[in-house]
């Protein structure tokens, strides 16, 4: 029987989502592709309770997460009923619907048949009433607006989701959903992006800029960019990694020498913080207190920890940001 660290709550910093009563951890678990039946269940349960007791109360899913799709929340299902239900109260839930999960014109994007048939098999495959956040995945390009975040209103209206979000939208779209759902009556939350020290759209298209107009909250997933910025390329793709393999996330034609020339310069910069590379890459995007949450993937709890030691030091100096800044650039 798992009984969770009475002092889990001591150390992690939790910052309020946008203009919302929800305050998130500043680091969050991403269920992505290590929970799945590929995986030892063992490790699994680690990651997730070294997680919470390290005061991680936020899981993020979407129905396709696996491999197969499905599985990371079916995986999830069996540790909150095993291991986590007498927390289900201070845990913060997410899941999404956009991408393919069935055969058919309706097994995918927007329209509210599969956002909200999604949902349900969300529900069933966790094996609870509800989610505290429920994502558009992506923007659907044939479907109205109008209909996605109705969709998204009407998950709150029955009960099965307490808050909305987006994910992937640009800008532009995410100021009129917002403007949508607040007509609707039910506010956007979240905006949850991709951002990092080498993906700096967010920044560089104007997402950050009217995420903070809208007063909208924001959690940022690949912030170690697939494993780049944790220091594991910093000599050339090693065998076991991502990007050696077939992945289609990664590809070594990514990991350059040029590549690799500027991630030994992070690692440098992270050594006379004090920090490893993923910590010095977590820092850089909770920097300033624009991002509400960062995500984190691992295949360790081990990990786990090294991620929640970024905490540490989340302060820059200027001429480190610069630095940070003449790498990237240069």
């Amino acid at each position: 029987m798992y009984t969770a660290h009475p002092d889990r709550y001591a150390d992690m910093p939790y910052r309020r989502t946008g203009r919302s009563g929800l305050k998130l951890p500043a680091l969050s678990l991403g269920l992505w592709h290590n929970f799945g039946p590929d995986r030892p269940v063992e490790t699994q349960r680690a990651i997730l309770r070294r997680a919470f007791d390290l005061g991680i109360t936020h899981f993020d899913l979407a129905n396709n997460y696996g491999p197969p799709p499905g599985a990371a929340e079916s995986a999830l299902g069996e540790f909150l009923r095993t291991d986590f239900a007498p927390y289900r109260d201070e845990l913060v839930v997410s899941t999404k619907a956009g991408y393919l999960m069935w055969p058919g014109p309706y097994g995918e994007w927007g329209s509210r048949k599969y956002v909200l048939s999604s949902l349900d098999q969300s529900l069933k495959r966790t094996g609870l009433d509800y989610v505290d956040v429920f994502y558009s995945h992506r923007p659907d390009p044939q479907t109205p607006l109008e209909e996605t975040m109705g969709a998204l209103h009407s998950a709150v209206q029955q009960g099965k989701a307490l808050y909305v979000g987006v994910s992937n939208y640009s800008a532009e779209q995410t100021r009129e959903a917002a403007r949508i759902l607040g007509e609707l009556g039910t506010p956007l939350l979240i905006h949850q992006p991709r951002y990092s020290m080498l993906d700096r759209r967010p920044e560089n298209e104007g997402l950050l800029d009217a995420l903070d107009e809208l007063q909208v909250g924001s959690i940022v997933f690949s912030p170690l960019e697939q494993g780049l910025l944790t220091g594991r390329y910093l000599n050339g793709i090693p065998e076991d990694s991502r990007a050696a393999s077939d992945s289609p996330f990664l590809k070594s034609e990514t990991v350059t020498e040029e590549l690799v020339a500027k991630l030994r310069a992070l690692d440098g910069i992270a050594k006379s913080r004090g920090q490893s590379l993923a910590q010095l890459a977590l820092a850089w995007v909770l920097r300033g207190g624009r991002v509400t949450s960062a995500l984190v993937g691992a295949s360790s709890a081990r990990q786990i920890e090294d991620s929640v030691g970024a905490l540490a030091r989340l302060d820059f100096e200027d001429e480190e940001l610069a630095r940070i800044d003449a790498v990237i650039n240069g």
